[in-house]
């Protein structure tokens, strides 16, 4: 093994962890302490092989830094000591010890961070920044998405795995992946940590922390997610190969609260800069008025539960995230008192300072399956004698707790599910699809499925055979959706005729035409988009829509606008026509004879003109 050596001159090299330098390498690192080490380590030998303590005179405040002097640093990882406690480099890009997923024993040993250079070919690669109005999400965890043997994936449960299913997203009509964390997090879970022992008692809990909201560094992609030795290869070959698909790739960074902001900061710098991330849902506690005004990131999407006291810099960049449209939307897929004046906000919502991400189901609560098949969670599973989740699921089971054969039953909840994809679709605003919704993947109740890593939490594949009928109308309103551009424009409808083309863009309508009802205990409503306010691609208007909105448990007729001479009323979609699986294609479909359409319950129908 070369031998190594400290360089005497002081070089001021700002950036905290591991860098190239002149001759060697350099480390920097916060530690509070007397004496400061970084530890050597050789491939495949478990005792570091040299160590080398850092130079009092360079110390700057609580940071020690050191250039150490070498030529050929091959097989080589690293990790610090201070007063005699061995620790992770916080700032290190990548790590070895962690490439199975959930080994017990590994837990018992810091991460290493091998020192390693080596460049990658993007191949000219850039972001996409598709606009918020043009993007459709879907949101999913790495593991699960091919962990199941029904993946038919080689790789499952890896960056690589991931792949096997781009040309089904593509299919499917998404244009950008949100992921769930991916840096390196400590799956295996511990307890509570007492003064003096980082990792608590010995033994693990025997609970596995499947979402990932437990970072051990923000910087590095998770070794275990990896198919291969190389994580960081791996996820970016991800990336690149998800932009040349013409889709984004947006992960989700979790913040304690502890971190520095400038930790933070340079974390989120990182992944836009070294893995071409087009976006970061900021999670928990970040530091939102740094990041979100920042200019090297005012061309990144970044997503946050509230922007509120955040002046935006650049375009469009923000985005709001939270759960104000899935309770309100499923409000109104219940039938609840009081939901129109919501129905109103949510459909048309879309500031134009900052995105909206609208989603009816998430990972943090029901699926969308899940909705319409119980009224209460069930979380016993995850060994809380049902104690945990949010108790308020806004859900309704249809008559039955879980699964049925009855036939009804089934066909009410799959109907509901039809009523579920258009209140999200047709509403302005980006929408998110939880994966395995478009096929009715259920979590067997489970609100809150952090710890299972198993079938609960995995997507079975073989749904999209018994369930095609919803797959089939998921993907037939995300393809309506891209080729009318009334129902995601890029900025909130004013409701005014601002064109002086006789009507509104977006107008308002009960039971009769032009005069909405907001009472209390309405449950219908009708809305409609004028063509004239939506350009196609080619140049030309957008056709004209109404949406008849019936969440009662009763019919109800809608008195319908009048269009111009020689149009008439087309149904696109109509959720109660289990015969045709809801949808008519376009032009096709039944035409309304008179000015008077019954709608029957719990029905949505589209009109085309």
């Amino acid at each position: 093994m070369e031998q190594y050596r400290i360089s005497e001159q002081s070089h001021r090299i700002n950036s905290m962890g591991l860098t190239k330098a002149h001759g060697g390498i350099h480390f920097s690192v916060a530690a509070e302490g007397n004496v400061c080490r970084v530890l050597l380590y050789r491939d495949g030998e478990d005792k570091w092989s040299q160590a080398f303590s850092f130079p009092v005179s360079q110390k700057l405040g609580d940071v020690w830094s050191m250039t150490l002097l070498g030529n050929d640093f091959t097989g080589i990882s690293y990790t610090f000591e201070i007063d005699g406690r061995e620790f992770s480099d916080p700032y290190g890009k990548q790590f070895t010890g962690r490439e199975t997923w959930g080994d017990l024993e590994a837990v018992e040993h810091p991460m290493r961070t091998p020192v390693d250079f080596t460049e990658f070919d993007w191949e000219g690669d850039q972001c996409l920044k598709i606009p918020y109005e043009d993007s459709v999400i879907y949101h999913m965890h790495i593991r699960g998405l091919t962990r199941h043997t029904s993946s038919k994936s080689k790789y499952k449960g890896t960056f690589q795995g991931v792949l096997d299913k781009l040309p089904y997203l593509k299919d499917l009509g998404i244009t950008a992946l949100e992921l769930m964390p991916v840096n390196e997090f400590q799956e295996v879970m511990m307890p509570e940590s007492v003064e003096g022992n980082p990792y608590g008692v010995d033994k693990p809990t025997g609970k596995i922390n499947y979402w990932g909201y437990a970072p051990s560094c923000l910087f590095a992609p998770k070794s275990s997610y990896s198919s291969e030795s190389d994580s960081v290869k791996e996820f970016k070959t991800l990336v690149k190969e998800v932009h040349k698909a013409g889709m984004e790739l947006i992960i989700e960074l979790y913040f304690t609260g502890k971190e520095l902001p400038s930790l933070a900061l340079e974390a989120v710098r990182y992944w836009v800069w070294e893995f071409h991330v087009d976006g970061i849902h900021l999670v928990g506690a970040p530091p939102l008025s740094l990041l979100g005004s920042d200019p090297y990131l005012s061309g990144t999407k970044l997503f946050a539960t509230s922007w509120e006291g955040v002046t935006p810099k650049g375009q469009k960049h923000l985005a709001e995230y939270n759960d104000g449209f899935l309770v309100d939307m499923r409000r109104v897929l219940k039938g609840d008192e009081d939901a129109m004046s919501p129905l109103v906000f949510r459909s048309r919502h879309n500031p134009k300072e900052y995105g909206v991400i609208n989603y009816i189901a998430n990972t943090n609560g029901f699926t969308m399956m899940d909705m319409v098949s119980y009224d209460t969670k069930h979380n016993e599973a995850n060994g809380e004698h049902n104690q945990d989740g949010n108790a308020y699921n806004y859900s309704w089971n249809c008559g039955v707790e879980g699964p049925t054969r009855r036939k009804k039953v089934v066909e009410l909840r799959k109907k509901q599910m039809r009523n579920s994809f258009l209140l999200l679709f047709l509403s302005q605003g980006t929408p998110l699809l939880l994966s395995g919704d478009e096929f009715g993947n259920s979590q067997k109740g489970n609100n809150n499925a952090y710890c299972q890593d198993n079938e609960i939490s995995w997507l079975n594949w073989n749904q999209l055979k018994t369930n095609k009928d919803i797959y089939e109308f998921a993907k037939r309103v995300i393809a309506f959706r891209k080729e009318h551009p009334v129902f995601h424009m890029a900025e909130e409808p004013m409701i005014m005729d601002y064109l002086a083309c006789g009507q509104p863009d977006v107008s308002y309508h009960g039971v009769k035409a032009w005069c909405p009802e907001f009472e209390n205990f309405r449950r219908q409503l009708g809305i409609m988009y004028c063509g004239e306010y939506g350009k196609k691609a080619d140049g030309t208007f957008d056709n004209s829509f109404y949406t008849a909105y019936n969440m009662h448990w009763e019919p109800h007729e809608f008195d319908l606008p009048n269009l111009s001479k020689g149009k008439k009323w087309s149904v696109v979609f109509n959720t109660d026509a289990a015969e045709v699986n809801g949808m008519y294609e376009e032009g096709k479909g039944p035409v309304t004879k008179t000015k008077r359409l019954l709608v029957p319950a719990r029905t949505i129908v589209v009109l085309m003109g």
